[in-house]
């Protein structure tokens, strides 16, 4: 078991990871697109255009994003590579809801469908996808390699699977800077904005928990996945994982 499926969204709640993350989305869906900005300084924006330029060259007709939350990956990735078909899943069907209404005012309903959906039992045949893509997601995994071998499953042969996902940064000069932020300032802010008071202490301990470079890397080729690469941008601070069935 890796130390990420240890770490829950609730202390002291004996339920399964997936139903705990998934009332954390639900009562944190409206806060959440102001949270992300604030907390990166808009910076996620540059990291998920930054892997879409990375999977354009692969084959994109139908694409799965998993942990969709409010679409804005399902969004960027149908303006850039124009697939006939993205689906969108998701645990909270509260952060869905905000989703389909930025897809719907995108005018790109027609492609997107968003659903409600657990990624450890995807309700999808084998070898139906091109491409998937998880952002910011993986973390909240109950059973990380589970995942990963679901989405195995599902994609097609040749097809790309590219994960997003916060990490922590190893410079010595950055890395005192960044555990100040992430144990006390997002924390604060999270609590002032969202009524979910944990979820913002959550947030920081699941990134110090989920498997990083190479360990990630290994629960990838685990799952079956090959070709499998990583590259760290922004002192560390976020990671894009690349991997070919």
């Amino acid at each position: 078991m890796n130390d990420c499926e240890t770490i829950n969204p609730y202390d002291g709640d004996t339920r399964p990871k997936t139903e705990q993350v998934r009332d954390m989305f639900d009562s944190i869906a409206p806060a959440y697109d102001f949270m992300n900005r604030a907390m990166t300084f808009g910076i996620d924006k540059l990291w998920r255009a930054k892997a879409v330029k990375m999977i354009k060259n692969f084959k994109t007709e139908k694409i799965l994003d998993i942990a969709t939350g409010t679409g804005d990956l399902a969004i960027l990735l149908t303006k850039k590579l124009s697939p006939k078909k993205l689906i969108g899943i998701d645990l909270s069907e509260q952060m869905l809801e905000i989703g389909r209404k930025k897809v719907a005012q995108a005018g790109l309903d027609n492609i997107i469908t968003l659903e409600q959906a657990d990624c450890m039992n995807l309700p999808f045949e084998n070898n139906t996808f091109d491409c998937i893509t998880v952002a910011y997601g993986v973390r909240n995994f109950e059973h990380l390699e589970q995942g990963y071998r679901e989405m195995n499953r599902v994609i097609k042969p040749g097809g790309v699977l590219c994960v997003i996902e916060l990490s922590t940064p190893t410079s010595p000069l950055v890395l005192p800077f960044y555990k100040a932020y992430t144990k006390w300032i997002i924390p604060a802010v999270g609590k002032m904005i969202s009524k979910d008071v944990r979820a913002y202490s959550y947030l920081p301990e699941s990134i110090a928990a989920v498997p990083q470079g190479e360990n990630m890397l290994q629960l990838m080729k685990n799952a079956g996945f090959n070709n499998c690469k990583y590259t760290a941008l922004t002192f560390g601070t976020c990671t894009i994982y690349l991997a070919v069935k």
